[in-house]
């Protein structure tokens, strides 16, 4: 259930990076959306291996968030080094 919680407040953290880190995105508001959930889910997974969450509890809007820009943040970097 902590992954289904992670992809709900991913959902709202792909939202919110996308407002802290406005600009041209190459796959546009769907997949930063879909960015914002990956962030999300790794947030989740990396609490759970360093022990910051429970096996029911999912990351906090805030590591959702700081997971999201980071992904958007690689995306962006990956994204523009093919276009070159």
């Amino acid at each position: 259930m902590s992954f289904v919680g992670a992809i709900v407040i991913g959902f709202f953290a792909g939202i919110a990076a996308k407002l802290l880190m406005p600009g041209r995105d190459p796959g546009g508001f769907i997949v930063t959306i879909l960015l914002g959930m990956g962030g999300a889910v790794l947030a989740t997974w990396i609490g759970h291996t360093l022990g910051f969450y429970q096996a029911d509890q999912s990351a906090g809007l805030v590591g959702a968030i700081v997971g999201a820009v980071v992904i958007l943040l690689i995306y962006r970097l990956a994204w523009g080094r093919r276009r070159a």
